[in-house]
């Protein structure tokens, strides 16, 4: 079993704690962990693209020239795809692209990303991640003291107000709690940063 440092906010190591093999030591699934960004970029997209097609733009209703004699290309319509103004052929319409994976696709990819984060030596286990005040200045003295000051995700026990408004004008770091950790937000990061509350809970929920 993986055992890693655990810290105060200062950077001072206060204790050690041992990670599940089940959750941070298997053998990371890339065929799965690709999936699972894949569908979670697709549920992402909004769908809200559209276009008209030649059915739908305003005007046209007449045929431009002539059929013969003009020594021009019989025309039929003003609004046809290749005239300016006219429809867009196969025109994007709203539409939903958010499909499902099997809740076991996506356990198995949350338990891989975690594992790669513990075989690389990137996850940073904090005794209790706490701010007095939304203090961006002391929230970056804290990463630097844990030597996470790169793109970093920040992990609580439950959504902390203070942690979010001190971490959310940092570049590359960004915030989240145990219970809406994602796949995406773990690989896109480089330092996982969890207190203990929450890496509780992260084992009790995917053991």
């Amino acid at each position: 079993m993986p055992n890693v440092k655990v810290l105060n906010m200062a950077g001072n190591q206060v204790g050690e704690v041992t990670l599940s093999d089940a959750i941070f030591g298997i053998e990371p699934n890339e065929s799965v962990v690709h999936d699972v960004v894949k569908n979670h970029l697709a549920n992402c997209r909004q769908g809200t693209q559209s276009a008209l097609t030649r059915a739908e733009v305003s005007g046209g209703g007449i045929k431009p020239w002539r059929q013969k004699g003009t020594g021009r290309a019989r025309q039929g319509s003003t609004r046809a795809p290749q005239w300016t103004h006219g429809g867009v052929v196969f025109a994007p319409k709203p539409r939903d692209y958010s499909y499902t994976l099997n809740k076991k696709v996506k356990r198995l990819a949350m338990k891989s990303v975690l594992s790669a984060k513990a075989a690389e030596g990137n996850i940073v286990v904090i005794d209790a991640i706490k701010m007095d005040a939304p203090k961006t200045a002391a929230f970056k003295k804290f990463l630097k003291a844990v030597d996470a000051d790169c793109k970093a995700l920040v992990v609580t026990a439950e959504a902390d107000e203070l942690v979010i408004k001190s971490a959310r004008n940092i570049p590359g770091v960004s915030t989240t709690f145990a219970s809406v950790i994602n796949v995406y937000d773990i690989l896109n990061a480089k330092k996982f940063i969890v207190d203990q509350a929450a890496l509780a809970k992260i084992e009790e929920v995917f053991a």
